[in-house]
């Protein structure tokens, strides 16, 4: 079983991890991926969404999720005190642990942790987006932020134990209260901040795709400097993932797999190169 033993451990590059990024909709095959996580030799860092398991919830409860667009074209999730409770739920509760559960079946030692969980990912509250109302801007304040730092000593602790965190929101703000941010943008704080050069990013399509309606529109290979061309004509919330994806080339990110997260082996297809490699 993955981890289980101590050579293995010991021979791991705690300088290099793989970041890998989950995301959170219905269709991804998180069985597939815990069993996949079982055949990685190196330490591995997950990042997870829970979009479905939050839209399911907020369902029974009857609290639907809002989005809001920023002045700057940028959609997000408007997080109110309700938003805020169901997410941690929703996230840190269900998704999480459903995900650690998967894990532990399959022999990966996994522990399961949001930002809050010693003060893993830390972030600055935001105290005011612009965004644009029937036409009309004005200011709104959420319970949001941004993630501004790392405990990168409490990870690799983890990862020298031979754990494999799972990470996922809410992060802890200046105050030490929870707030929402974006995974995309706390996977690139995690890429500088463990210095790794490979992230995987598992989505529901077979890669990027140069025709978002397309599944067969998959692009193989792209460059950063492409990636740089295509942010400049995104909007929305893809505009927002292809900001985290650019920004991780200053901070040494050599290579990026954007895999089907839908397939029976996601995440080592997306190493081999099945779907589109950025580099």
């Amino acid at each position: 079983m993955r981890h289980s033993s101590p050579s293995r451990t010991e021979n791991m590059s705690l300088s290099d991890p793989l970041i890998v990024k989950v995301g959170g909709g219905s269709t991804i095959n998180l069985p597939a991926i815990a069993r996949d996580l079982r055949s990685i030799e190196t330490p591995v860092v997950v990042v997870h969404g829970a979009n479905a398991c939050r839209d399911e919830l907020a369902g029974r409860l009857g609290t639907p999720p809002v989005t809001i667009t920023s002045a700057s074209g940028i959609e997000s999730v408007y997080t109110d005190d309700a938003q805020l409770e169901l997410l941690t739920m929703a996230y840190a509760g269900l998704a999480n642990k459903r995900f650690v559960q998967l894990c532990q079946q399959e022999g990966v030692n996994a522990i399961g942790l949001s930002g809050l969980d010693g003060a893993v990912v830390r972030g600055r509250r935001n105290p005011a987006i612009r965004v644009v109302d029937k036409g009309r801007k004005k200011l709104v304040r959420d319970h949001s932020g941004k993630p501004v730092a790392v405990n990168t000593s409490l990870l690799r602790c983890l990862l020298e134990e031979g754990t494999t965190p799972l990470l996922t929101v809410p992060i802890l703000d200046e105050s030490g209260r929870a707030v929402n941010t974006e995974n995309d943008t706390v996977v690139a704080l995690l890429q500088e901040a463990l210095g790794a050069r490979t992230v995987v990013q598992l989505i529901e399509a077979r890669g990027f795709l140069d025709r978002p309606d397309d599944d067969d529109s998959v692009i193989p290979r792209m460059s950063f400097d492409e990636l740089d061309r295509r942010l400049a004509s995104s909007s929305g919330r893809f505009r927002r993932k292809l900001m985290a994806l650019t920004s991780m080339r200053a901070s040494g990110c050599e290579t990026i797999h954007v895999g089907d997260g839908r397939g029976d082996s996601p995440l080592t297809s997306a190493l081999a190169g099945i779907g589109t490699t950025i580099e």
